[in-house]
């Protein structure tokens, strides 16, 4: 199977660089296709895609790795506009060496408008998904070479997910997704949700969800044909809003959630800036601890510093451990300032980040939950700490500490010391 992997992804290789380099009988517009290709090649390699004629790889499924499934390794990527303008394929196809499993998404859509950009898409997902995880379906797709939390992760549920859904952009500033799906849900740990007298190790689900992102003061401009954002403006608003259905293609649970979030800068110049990221979430009704809210931890239950030295994640509680608490209501303020670089040199210039985290939330009908053990974050989460970004090739430090509400009796199991990683193309 790695052999199969690496000959399809040498393939592929071989027909990006032909894609890339188009021969021409006029050497100056061989030059200017040349240029547009380098630039839109190196574009889509930092959004995470290796661009080739009729499909874009995608890099995120070539390597991670996650306290469950050891390495993960695959191929994805999706069709682009040498394929089709009107149709899409998008799937991957991965495999777990510690839990010795396949996943997979078979997934495709077709452009129903083109001046709103509005697109129908089907899938078909065999996966794993971390248990108190809330996504939006709106979100941008973000790419890192490596994802800092995912490398510590060791509680997940298993799902196979059936999905409809249609994307509409009502305009440049305010996008729209809505989704239709039922899942067979399979924790791979030891839980029961438990409701009236009747316990549910395994369960299925039936939710719609509505999705809304608005960028207010973002600019755009229409370049080759395409709206393209020019300036990210602040603030950014995201609403999701879930509804489970029991007795609806065998859905078990009624709940419906409510998640939102807002990121917003403080800009004071090119290189001084604060960021503010508040997010909320409410569930209600009967929901699992798999739909519930986990406040972004990212601390590995050891007992010393060093064992717990890891990756920092950008936007989570690095003193928080996993599993640590869990919510059906819960809010986040995140605050990061970055300090003007220091200039040591033309190009090595260090940045200092001072951040302060502050989380709160409850739980109602917490016995529901049964053979795990968690806290919840009624008195309140506090953590402040810093960054050293870019010391050397990209990495860099981070240090945090918990105080306030739930502070610990011992010093060191309160303290986090962790390294960074801030790379850009």
């Amino acid at each position: 199977m790695h052999k199969t992997f690496c000959l399809i992804f040498v393939t592929l290789f071989t027909c990006a660089l032909h894609s890339q380099n188009p021969t021409s009988d006029n050497d100056s517009t061989k030059v200017k296709n040349d240029s547009i290709n380098k630039r839109e090649f190196l574009k889509q390699l930092g959004n995470g895609f290796f661009p080739t004629k009729f499909l874009n790889i995608d890099l995120k499924y070539l390597i991670k790795f996650n306290q469950y499934e050891g390495f993960r390794t695959g191929l994805g990527g999706e069709t682009n506009d040498g394929f089709s303008e009107k149709y899409r394929i998008n799937s991957y196809v991965v495999y777990g060496f510690r839990d010795h499993r396949f996943k997979y998404k078979i997934g495709g859509g077709f452009r129903a408008n083109k001046d709103t950009d509005t697109w129908i898409n089907i899938s078909y997902t065999d996966d794993l998904q971390e248990t108190g995880s809330s996504t939006f379906l709106t979100d941008k797709r973000f790419f890192s070479f490596f994802e800092p939390r995912l490398l510590n992760i060791d509680l997940f549920h298993k799902h196979i997910t059936k999905a409809v859904g249609i994307e509409h952009q009502f305009s440049n500033h305010l996008l729209s997704e809505a989704e239709f799906s039922i899942s067979k849900i399979n924790p791979t740990y030891n839980y029961f949700y438990t409701i009236d007298d009747t316990s549910y190790e395994t369960f299925d689900l039936s939710t719609a969800k509505v999705s809304l992102q608005w960028s207010p003061f973002s600019n755009f401009e229409l370049n080759d044909g395409q709206v393209k954002e020019t300036k990210s403006g602040y603030p950014k608003f995201s609403l999701q809003l879930t509804q489970g259905f029991r007795n609806v293609l065998k859905g078990d649970f009624n709940f419906f959630k409510t998640d939102f979030r807002t990121v917003h800068r403080f800009i004071f110049n090119d290189k001084v800036f604060t960021e503010a990221i508040l997010t909320s979430g409410l569930a209600l009704g009967n929901t699992p601890l798999t739909h519930l809210y986990h406040a972004y931890p990212n601390n590995i239950t050891k007992e010393t510093v060093l064992q717990r030295f890891s990756v920092a994640g950008i936007n989570s509680f690095e003193t928080m451990y996993f599993n640590e608490f869990f919510s059906d209501r819960f809010t986040t303020l995140q605050l990061k300032h970055f300090v003007r670089p220091f200039k040591i040199t033309e190009r090595y210039r260090p940045q200092l980040v001072l951040i302060s985290r502050f989380a709160i939330g409850d739980m109602s009908n917490i016995e529901r939950h049964e053979s795990i053990e968690f806290n919840t974050l009624s008195k309140g989460y506090s953590e402040a700490g810093i960054e050293l970004n870019k010391l050397l090739f990209g990495f860099g430090l981070s240090f945090a500490y918990r105080y306030g509400g739930y502070h610990l009796p011992s010093w060191a199991d309160n303290f986090a010391a962790k390294f960074t990683f801030n790379v850009s193309l």
